[in-house]
């Protein structure tokens, strides 16, 4: 099978014109063509109006080793990579204690499932619940402005990411292809098979939570467990004679007590309380930078517009997207940090994203069709470990957490106390003055917004960076600091404020059979990554029982 990368053709072509275009690539007959199969399509939009999408094409043909020759210099056609996965072991017949995940967001998903493949049986801890149950709760605080603590759009089964605009692409390394069997599960469960091969696939959130479901099925058939409503509250760790510390099982909230010696941490980047107790029981955690700021929204025709142009609109385009980025250097207190755009949602909502009372915390998601009014996206300001010292004099490695939970707090109460987020138009932002009404662009926030001034909701540095950097996005993308686009405080949760560290084996630095994974343990950001990581881990903790560790 060849590759043919970087293939270009107009975004109108019809079907004939793929194996035309492959067929004059190669300068072979059509008769020599047997297949051609789509591996990846994406668009390129630099000229307006003019709109090519961009092929990569595996290519079956008899003639395959002539050609290799023929291009062995030509960087765009090369032997298709083998991106079929392969289970590293099979578990023992007799196998002493179960693996445990804590955690079933999408790195505990496939840290179980792979796990389950082996025939290791895992049992999987999620103190959240079932996703149809957690999705009625999430939507009690969105509609009702009740909060669940244990079950929201933080906690539950599919984790974070599945109310979310359900993104699954990545800037990963990723040789193995492991991505490629994130995928694939991801399609036997329900998703359209295009997300083999469009470059920024998604899914929506009603989709993910069938998927879910179905993957969870799919585990339990292969004997694995799910155990929902189970929050681990401590780690039951032996320190052998020579000092080596080893995890030997966890205590449940209800006391109960699970034996195991590989356990692997697949938590949310909110498992705040976990932290602190993995803090107090010793394991090593690292602080770790991350990024606070606002939600901003946008009619998405502005954003097609800007970015399409005249082919705005067009059914294989969809909803633009966009990914900003701006370093400042102005004379203020946010001079040298950088602000980007950060999980934009096209045709997507601002939702409310709090996992603790009386804070107030926004994301973004969308469904799969992308047909709501506004876009989103969060702009965010970088901040590292020596920002934090302001909310937590200590310096210790939890004042990243200390930090979120001050900025979610004030916004709390500049809502008004009732889980409305505070919220500001941008020509007002930028002007320095509180609105006082609506414009062009209808929030999407529930359950609700309050208008004023958003000068208090993050530190001085951020605001300023945040007001350099909007102008410059509007001359990127045209409207972009349009007066009536809406900033929604706070955006505090964008990925971990720790990092759980872990050696060249995934395992943690300070104890044996402890394994960090995923999001919360700082080592992805995304759903994509999430189960990459969740692959590994899987791997690693086969790898360690068949060894006898």
């Amino acid at each position: 099978m060849l590759r043919i990368t970087n293939l270009k053709l107009p975004l109108d072509h019809d079907e004939a014109a793929l194996s035309a275009a492959v067929t004059a690539r190669l300068g072979i007959a059509a008769g020599d063509l047997a297949g051609c199969t789509v591996a990846k399509r994406s668009h390129d939009a630099r000229k307006r109006g003019a709109i090519a999408l961009i092929y990569a094409l595996d290519v079956d043909t008899p003639r395959e080793a002539e050609l290799l020759q023929r291009f062995a210099d030509d960087p765009h056609v090369q032997p298709a990579p083998d991106t079929e996965y392969r289970l590293v072991g099979k578990a023992p017949a007799q196998l002493q204690h179960r693996p445990l995940v804590i955690g079933f967001g999408p790195c505990g998903l496939f840290t179980g499932l792979i796990l389950a493949q082996m025939g290791f049986r895992p049992i999987i801890l999620e103190r959240g619940k079932a996703v149809r149950e957690r999705t009625r709760d999430t939507w009690d605080l969105w509609r009702k402005r009740n909060l669940h603590p244990e079950s929201n759009v933080q906690f539950g089964e599919g984790g974070a990411g599945t109310f979310s605009d359900g993104k699954l692409y990545s800037q990963i390394r990723d040789p193995l292809h492991h991505g490629r069997k994130v995928l694939t599960e991801f399609v036997k469960a329900g998703a359209p098979e295009e997300i083999l091969y469009v470059s920024k696939p998604h899914i929506g959130t009603f989709r993910l939570v069938s998927m879910v479901e179905n993957m969870r099925a799919t585990i339990e058939a292969l004997g694995g467990e799910i155990r929902f409503g189970q929050r681990v509250d401590d780690l039951l760790i032996d320190v052998t004679p020579s000092g080596e510390r080893r995890v030997r099982g966890v205590t449940l909230a209800s006391g109960e007590q699970l034996r195991s010696d590989h356990v692997v941490l697949a938590l949310g980047h909110s498992a705040r309380d976990t932290f602190e107790m993995l803090h107090a029981r010793g394991v090593h955690l690292d602080a770790k930078p991350f990024s606070i700021g606002f939600r901003i929204e946008h009619p998405q025709s502005v954003i097609d517009r800007a970015r399409f142009g005249p082919q705005a609109g067009h059914p294989v385009l969809g909803a633009a997207d966009y990914k900003l980025v701006h370093h400042c250097t102005g004379r203020h207190a946010g001079s040298g940090r950088s602000v980007y755009s950060f999980c934009m949602c096209p045709g997507g909502t601002v939702v409310a994203a709090t996992s603790e009372p009386h804070r107030v915390v926004t994301n973004g998601m969308s469904q799969y069709s992308r047909n709501e009014r506004n876009a989103n996206a969060a702009i965010v300001v970088g901040i590292a470990p020596a920002d934090f010292a302001a909310f937590d004099a200590s310096g210790g490695v939890l004042a990243g957490i200390a930090l979120q939970r001050a900025l979610e707090s004030h916004a709390y109460v500049l809502g008004g106390e009732n889980y409305s987020a505070p919220a500001q138009l941008v020509g007002d932002f930028l002007a320095g003055r509180a609105s006082r009404q609506f414009g062009e662009v209808q929030p999407s926030y529930k359950p609700g917004i309050a208008l004023g001034s958003l000068d208090s909701a993050l530190p001085d540095y951020a605001i300023a960076a945040i007001r350099e950097a909007l102008p410059a996005f509007d001359r990127q993308i045209r409207g972009y600091a349009m007066h009536d686009a809406i900033l929604t405080g706070v955006e505090t949760r964008t990925s971990s404020p720790v990092r759980i560290t872990r050696d060249d084996g995934l395992q943690s630095l300070n104890t044996r059979g402890l394994f960090p994974a995923g999001e919360g343990a700082g080592y992805a950001g995304g759903i994509l990554s999430a189960g990459v990581d969740g692959i590994k881990i899987a791997e690693a903790v086969a790898r360690s029982i068949l060894n006898g560790d």
